[in-house]
Parts: C-alpha cells; sequence; structure tokens
C-alpha cells in the first residue's frame, strides 16, 4: 500500500462541498514498545502516522530490561527508549512530545459513519484530526471517554465501598479493533506487561488497520494481508523477473475473489500488490548500503567506553567505516 493511496481516502468535505485535508491517517497515542511498534509499520507501509508521547511511559518503571531479543546482556530503559523514537522517526512518522487528553469523533465525509474522522486534543498543542487512531496507553483509556457512547468501553467495579471505573481490557478483539469504527486499542488490553510481548502486539495492529485501509480503499480480504520485509534479489528465479509471471500468479490467487478480474477494481489491486511484492526486492548493494546504515544508527546511541571495552579501540576502528566512526565519535561527546 503507498501512501498515496491511503492518502486519497482522507479528504474530508465540509457541508458546502469544500475539501479539506484530514491531518493525519493515523494517530498513536502513547510512545512506549506498542506504540512506537504500531507506527514503525505503519509509517513503512506509507501511512502518514503521529505519535503522541505521554512522556511516563511504563517502561520506565523497568530497571533494567533483560528479555528483549537482540539485546544478549539487557540493554537500560533510558536507551532503549531512545532507540525506539529514533526508530520511529527514521521510519518517517512523527514524533510528538506531547499529552494526548482526548480523541472525540468529529464524523466524516457528510456524517457518513463509514468514513470515520477524529479529533485529537493535546495538553499544549493544537488539536489535529485523523482518519484512524490507534490507542497504545498501558494506564487507562481516560482520554478515550468522548468516544464511549454506550458506555460500554468502561467498566464499574466495587473496591474498599467505592465504586471505581476503569477501560474494559476486553473491549477491543485480539487483533485491536473495536466498535468504534476507525479506533483500534493496543492497550489498556489484557496482553501481558513484557515489552517484546507489547511490541508484537502493536505490530499485529498496526497490521490489521493497513489491511482495514486497503478494504477501504477497495481491496479484498485475501488481497489486503501483507508482510513487511525485505528479500534478496538474488532469490528471484528467473521466471519471478517476468511481471507477466506475477500477474498470472495473482489472477490464479485470487480467482475465487468474487471480483470481476476484467473490472477496473480488480486491476488496480493487482498492480498495486505487484508493486508491493518487486519493491520487496533490493540487490546485493542496497542490502549492504542498509546493513552499514543500521549499524551506523546503532552506533549513535552506544556507551563509547563500554564499546571500547568490549573490543578494544583498535579493533572497534578496523571494524567500522568512516560514517560509523562518525556517529561513534559524536556519541563520545
Amino acid at each position: 500500500m503507498t501512501g498515496e493511496r491511503v492518502r486519497a481516502e482522507t479528504d474530508e468535505t465540509d457541508r458546502e462541498g469544500t475539501a479539506k485535508a484530514v491531518d493525519y491517517d493515523a494517530v498513536v497515542v502513547g510512545g512506549g514498545p506498542a506504540g512506537c511498534s504500531a507506527a514503525v509499520f505503519l509509517a513503512r507501509e506509507g501511512v502518514d502516522v503521529a505519535v503522541f508521547d505521554r512522556g511516563r511511559s511504563s517502561i520506565a518503571r523497568c530497571a533494567h530490561l533483560g528479555n528483549y531479543l537482540g539485546f544478549p546482556a539487557g540493554i537500560d530503559v533510558e536507551t532503549f527508549y531512545d532507540l525506539l523514537h529514533d526508530h520511529v522517526e527514521r521510519a518517517g512518522a512523527e514524533l510528538v512530545d506531547d499529552l494526548v487528553e482526548s480523541v472525540e469523533s468529529v464524523g466524516g465525509r457528510d456524517g457518513d459513519a463509514a468514513e470515520p474522522r477524529f479529533r485529537v486534543t493535546p495538553q499544549e498543542g493544537e488539536p489535529v484530526t485523523a482518519r484512524r487512531v490507534i490507542a497504545a496507553t498501558r494506564y487507562d483509556g481516560e482520554y478515550l471517554r468522548g468516544l464511549d457512547d454506550d458506555a460500554a468501553m468502561f467498566e464499574t467495579h466495587e473496591h474498599g465501598g467505592e465504586v471505581r471505573e476503569h477501560f474494559d481490557r476486553e473491549y477491543a478483539d485480539p487483533d485491536g479493533t473495536t466498535p468504534v469504527d476507525g479506533l483500534y486499542v493496543v492497550s489498556p488490553s489484557e496482553a501481558s506487561q513484557q515489552a517484546i510481548t507489547a511490541a508484537g502486539r502493536g505490530a499485529r495492529v498496526a497490521r490489521q488497520l493497513i489491511t482495514d485501509a486497503r478494504i477501504a480503499d477497495g481491496w479484498w480480504p485475501a488481497a489486503a494481508e501483507g508482510v513487511d520485509w525485505v528479500r534478496r534479489e538474488a532469490e528471484r528465479e528467473d521466471e519471478w523477473g517476468d511481471r507477466e509471471r506475477w500477474i498470472e500468479r495473482f489472477d490464479e490467487r485470487h480467482a475465487d475473489a468474487r471480483v470481476d478480474p476484467d473490472s477496473e477494481r480488480f486491476a488496480r489491486v493487482r498492480e498495486a500488490a505487484i508493486d508491493e511484492a518487486l519493491s520487496a526486492y533490493v540487490d546485493a548493494d542496497e542490502a549492504e548500503a542498509r546493513a552499514t546504515e543500521g549499524r551506523r544508527a546503532l552506533a549513535g546511541h552506544l556507551d563509547p567506553d563500554a564499546v571500547v571495552d568490549a573490543h578494544g579501540a583498535e579493533a572497534l576502528l578496523d571494524a567500522m567505516d568512516d560514517e560509523a566512526i562518525a556517529a561513534y565519535a559524536e556519541g563520545a561527546r
């Protein structure tokens, strides 16, 4: 799915028929592992997304993160948090340092409920509009209360003789969808408190949002599901270098889609799906360039003294290219 396709469905029309743009395709509320994971998956698919960071992710309560894959000796939460936000911005999402106070429905095109729109009001900045919202804040969902028309989002319980109310952690389905069209909930939910589990759930909910956006654009479910990964160009066999072979394969796989294969809709979705599949292949030079950039980005977050202690200064410099050395030196300052 391209960003152009998503943004094509994000034009509001007021009562006078004047078109006005929605600020974001999606807003993610929460800048912890769940929210950042969701934002990265969305941004990599071309979704125009902003992450509002509450500034007090629950992960900050952790003294040391020891079970997140990729960090054999664990990682301090401050560095991990910085890496999350760096990843969000490098993926193309906007990171907004503000607390969201409320999310409200403002209707859709001519009030059509099938065209959801939301107003997201932060504590300090100006309100923004979004087509879809992902709630990814662990503590509560109080800012969503304006969407709770039928009182199903919150539940009451008695504690110490007092009746209290809290967000229903079973309100959202496992894929994050909710009774409010366009609202997805990663957390609060019944998901584990572990950071790696939260990140996985954020990715899952983002993928569901992407699928739903495609379906709204005319894709059918079997074609709308996709994956986010990069493949080596060398893995493409000779026959898969021919676009006609991809067309044949698509037609075979979606012969029972209940969509006229001769229709404009079928042709449009087929072309977009094939374009996306082919764009996932990169040649050896591009793969190496991405690997180098990945190491360079990580080097900017490393503690210089710890790196030298682990490898020795001479060995470290031998292993790094000039730009990685520059990033390392910048971190040393």
